[in-house]
């Protein structure tokens, strides 16, 4: 192979795997499109990705910025020559074996090949296994990266190395700071009945004048007050603190993004829902503070408008729930949750099904 074929190649696999590198950066800074929304973008990939990794909450902003700094770093790195083939090339590979070991180990725990691997955020979701092939080829790549560059070639200057790196670290906490967590935020955790429970007629026994009639009588009322009880006991659901009747009767409750159209349609359809039956359950909505300015387009789109409070981003993935997505509608009645629909795929919100559950009596959910 001549000089010139070797170095086209090099450049070109140079090229493909620094491109992968800095899109795997910029993708998690961005929402729809190309860091059209880092805060909310980082922040989602901390909650999905790092805290089902035992990442707490303290260290997740700072590991999440660093290690998409250092993501963007190689990938700039990867198209100069400063110590390219004796530090550059074996720490990227490096780097990419452990995602291939991480990703293996999660797909073993799944059983499955479900889900977002996070590797390019919500930008360009794909799963475990595409990931690891990908990984596998960039490692293909950079190993024959590595014999193609000449071994004599001179280390250069290590200070252009610190000097990006740091760069990039530092530029990431510049586009998306590290806000610090909402102190007033605190999702109770659903505890044991709390029942409202109907005054049972008690018996005198000590009264010598009350008879066998009078006792049937006492028990037949009884036997008919228990026949009339057909809701749910209450429960407290955690939620009171955004509706302080929440629990109480049957409600319709919402996890909702503002600039997302998969919730604005949900919404829409709630709203033909509610048009058509004066009994359905009361629609109250938790908005994520992403796009907040968008509410009142987002309830003209959904032709009515409903109670609603808004939530800091990380706080709104923790109440709606670990591995969920928007949007997000739960079935509550008396506090008790019957139905849960979450996300774009096999969980999400179904009006037709929605319609029948809500007219179940209890004794009909209770089966």
């Amino acid at each position: 192979m001549t000089t010139s074929s070797k170095n086209y190649i090099a450049w070109t696999l140079r090229i493909i795997v620094a491109v992968l590198f800095i899109l795997s950066a910029l993708a998690k800074l961005s929402k729809g499109h190309l860091l059209d929304s880092p805060y909310f973008a980082i922040s989602t990939f901390e909650v999905k990705q790092l805290y089902p990794m035992g990442f707490s909450e303290g260290f997740a902003p700072f590991f999440s910025r660093t290690l998409i700094g250092i993501e963007l770093a190689l990938g700039l790195l990867l198209l100069q020559k400063n110590y390219l083939r004796k530090f550059i090339i074996p720490v990227t590979i490096l780097l990419l074996l452990v995602f291939i070991g991480h990703l293996s180990y999660v797909t073993f725990l799944s059983g499955g090949n479900s889900g977002n691997c996070g590797c390019f955020g919500e930008l360009l979701p794909m799963t475990p296994i595409e990931a690891i092939i990908k990984n596998i080829v960039a490692v293909g790549f950079l190993a024959y990266l590595f014999v193609l560059l000449p071994k004599d070639a001179k280390n250069g200057n290590f200070w252009i190395l610190t000097t990006v790196l740091f760069a990039t670290i530092l530029a990431i906490f510049m586009m998306a700071p590290i806000q610090p967590p909402a102190s007033n935020f605190e999702i109770s955790t659903p505890e044991e009945t709390t029942n409202d429970t109907v005054q049972e007629p008690t018996v005198d026994t000590t009264a010598t004048l009350i008879t066998k009639d009078t006792i049937k009588k006492i028990e037949a009322v009884k036997t008919d007050l228990k026949k009339e009880i057909n809701e749910p006991e209450k429960h407290k659901s955690g939620y009171t603190q955004y509706f302080s009747k929440i629990d109480t009767g049957r409600k319709t409750l919402c996890f909702f993004v503002p600039g997302c159209d998969h919730c604005r349609e949900a919404c829409k359809e709630l709203t033909e829902l509610k048009q058509k039956d004066k009994n359905f359950p009361d629609i109250s909505i938790i908005f994520m503070n992403e796009e907040a300015d968008l509410i009142p387009d987002f309830f003209k789109f959904a032709g009515a408008e409903y109670p609603y409070k808004i939530i800091e981003v990380i706080p709104f993935w923790k109440v709606l729930g670990s591995g969920k997505d928007t949007p997000g509608v739960k079935y509550l009645w008396n506090g008790n949750e019957y139905r849960y629909y979450w996300g774009i795929t096999e969980n999400k919100f179904d009006p037709i099904d929605y319609q029948k559950i809500i007219n179940k009596t209890y004794s009909e959910l209770k089966k």
